[in-house]
């Protein structure tokens, strides 16, 4: 049974999944038809405990597919956003985390969106869910359902660690 959060709602993933550490957190999003060179790109930022990247290799994106310690990978690219469904996908092992790491922050960003005139008022439908990657059964969905006019990033979720638990 999948949950649908609303904005600064949050989900002990501890409490509710404490069998299993493979997730996966799926993007999605539609470009509007006026905006078919419009490249939309997922990125994760992995933070210490002082809100910064321990190394370059902890922002995993898609010239960078897998964290140092194995524990983030990306699934690549997808340039358009024309499909239904998710665009890209970060796969997460919770057990391979390094203990350094702190928060995972999941960053969607315009491609030389400023360059080319574009923003997140082109896109629609966007969204980020949490499922379980062994099985595929989602475990929360938020819908962005806010208008963005001239936004270029946007933050559409984190993951973190509060007293031990996820």
């Amino acid at each position: 049974m999948s949950i649908e959060l609303t904005k600064g709602e949050r989900f002990n993933l501890s409490k509710e999944t404490p069998d299993f550490s493979k997730i996966a957190i799926a993007l999605g999003w539609q470009v509007s038809q006026t905006a078919q060179n419009c490249d939309i790109d997922a990125s994760v930022f992995m933070l210490a405990a002082d809100g910064r990247i321990p190394a370059e290799k902890y922002f995993v994106f898609y010239n960078n597919l897998t964290s140092p310690d194995g524990s983030v990978r990306h699934s690549g690219d997808s340039r358009n956003g024309q499909i239904d469904g998710d665009d890209e996908t970060v796969y997460v092992d919770l057990s391979k985390i390094n203990s350094a790491i702190q928060e995972i922050v999941f960053v969607v960003t315009i491609h030389e969106g400023q360059q080319n005139n574009q923003s997140f008022s082109l896109v629609t439908n966007a969204f980020i869910r949490l499922y379980n990657a062994e099985t595929g059964s989602e475990l929360f969905r938020y819908n962005l359902n806010q208008i963005f006019s001239q936004e270029t990033a946007l933050e559409f979720g984190r993951l973190y660690q509060k007293n031990g638990e996820w």
